[in-house]
């Protein structure tokens, strides 16, 4: 079966982007920079994101490619080359990061069937007359929110069924620009507003206090090595779909400030907006399905807006889960030579079927969120860059990331890999399951 591949840099930069680009850079990136002192947060996270997690975003990407395989088959085929007989250890060992992605995969998508569910209330004016933080406590958990998930399983299943070029890649070409598109055209509305600008002043007023407790800097690290989707499972198979002349280092310098902008965007827009009406800013989730209804309900125009800024989320949503059911589609049809079709139907379905008692019972969706997300993703991000920098070698990574046009890593990159990225995953680890999620 001859292996797809994104048609040029931009398709594979692009799709990287639109997986990047999720939830996190919605609501978690803007009460995070408010919370941790504005600049005083920004400049960690600056410092983080292009300095350590752009070497994860490389390393997953050409480790990837260098083995034409997503996780399983990667890792299997790196130990297969050391002992014939750590072959079984080494699939079973990508299995790790392939089934927490798609773990994180069944819950994010009954997510997505709530933002569906609330873009639908959005242009229907509903806001307007319902007791909004009554029904985010009484949708989530009920039977009502079925249907809606099963509308996010579907257009998943639909997008993904195409494949590579003519799935993932086509979506995101359109998906991408009308988000960036729609955040701006919020970005107008939001600034106009009475207050807005202490909105601005609570994103980028430092307190430097807080730049000097730690907790600010591990919130920073967390934000991002998670904002770039590594696990050891996503980024992987999708560097597997690129070509050899694609420069890797240019391609993660593009994707890492499109995925900032995007998270610069979205704080522009909600955080203005939030003190304009004198709400919360530290709202976490509810934020998207408390704080945003009210802010719709009393703004101008606020039935345009609200409709926009949901359809907005869901784009980034959808983006970011086409990721995530991918690497198990790729694993399942490596392994057992199934066709796409019958793949991306199987794994849909099983996708639903898992999903629905966390559909109907809130506490159970919440212990399974941490199990994935504080302990199984950041150890699959862990294990990948382990045995791409340690066992496949520093020295090979480099010379696969230095494959194409462009700029080229000197040894030094090898040594930083190797002792400086490496132990920094172990510490994400620790710090995420000593905080209960830094991510």
């Amino acid at each position: 079966m001859e292996r797809e591949t994104w048609t040029n840099k931009f398709a594979f930069i692009l799709a990287s982007v639109g997986s990047a680009i999720g939830l996190g850079n919605i609501w978690l990136f803007s009460w995070r920079v408010g919370a941790y002192g504005g600049a005083s947060f920004l400049i960690p996270y600056i410092l983080f994101v292009f300095g350590i997690a752009a070497v994860g975003l490389m390393g997953e990407w050409a480790f990837g490619r260098s083995q034409r395989k997503g996780a399983i088959g990667a890792f299997e085929n790196v130990f297969k080359s050391k002992n014939e007989k750590y072959k079984g250890f080494g699939a079973a060992l990508g299995l790790i990061p392939v089934a927490a992605i798609y773990s994180i995969y069944i819950f994010y998508t009954i997510v997505i069937g709530w933002l569906i569910k609330y873009f639908f209330l959005a242009i229907s004016g509903s806001f307007s007359t319902m007791d909004i933080p009554s029904y985010f406590g009484s949708f989530p958990g009920s039977s009502a929110s079925i249907s809606w998930h099963g509308a996010a399983i579907i257009i998943n299943l639909v997008i993904v069924y195409f494949g590579v070029s003519k799935g993932i890649e086509k979506a995101n070409k359109i998906i991408m620009p009308l988000f960036f598109g729609m955040l701006i055209l919020l970005l107008f509305r939001s600034v106009t507003l009475d207050g807005a600008f202490e909105g601005f002043k609570y994103i980028f007023m430092p307190d430097w206090s807080k730049i000097t407790m730690s907790e600010t800097w591990v919130m920073a690290l967390g934000q991002a090595f998670f904002t770039l989707s590594l696990g050891g499972a996503t980024m992987l198979v999708y560097g597997s779909y690129a070509k050899d002349e694609t420069s890797i280092p240019s391609a993660a310098l593009q994707t890492v400030t499109f995925n900032f902008l995007a998270s610069l965007l979205a704080a522009f827009v909600i955080i203005p907006a939030v003190f304009a009406f004198n709400l919360d800013p530290n709202a976490g989730p509810g934020l998207l399905f408390i704080t945003i209804p009210n802010i719709v309900n009393q703004m101008p125009g606020g039935l345009l807006f609200g409709s926009v800024f949901f359809l907005s989320v869901v784009f980034a949503a959808v983006s970011s889960s086409i990721s995530m059911l991918e690497p198990a589609v790729e694993g399942f049809m490596d392994k057992t030579r199934i066709s796409r079709t019958k793949t991306v139907l199987l794994l849909s379905v099983l996708a639903f079927v898992i999903g629905l008692p966390l559909d109907l019972n809130m506490s159970l969706f919440g212990k399974w969120v941490d199990i994935t997300t504080v302990y199984v993703l950041p150890f699959g991000a862990l294990v990948s860059a382990f045995v791409f920098f340690w066992i496949y070698g520093a020295s090979k990574a480099r010379e696969e990331i230095n494959k194409g046009d462009g700029f080229k890593f000197g040894k030094w990159f090898e040594f930083y890999s190797k002792y400086i990225f490496v132990p920094v995953a172990v510490l994400v680890l620790v710090l995420n399951i000593a905080f209960g999620g830094i991510g």
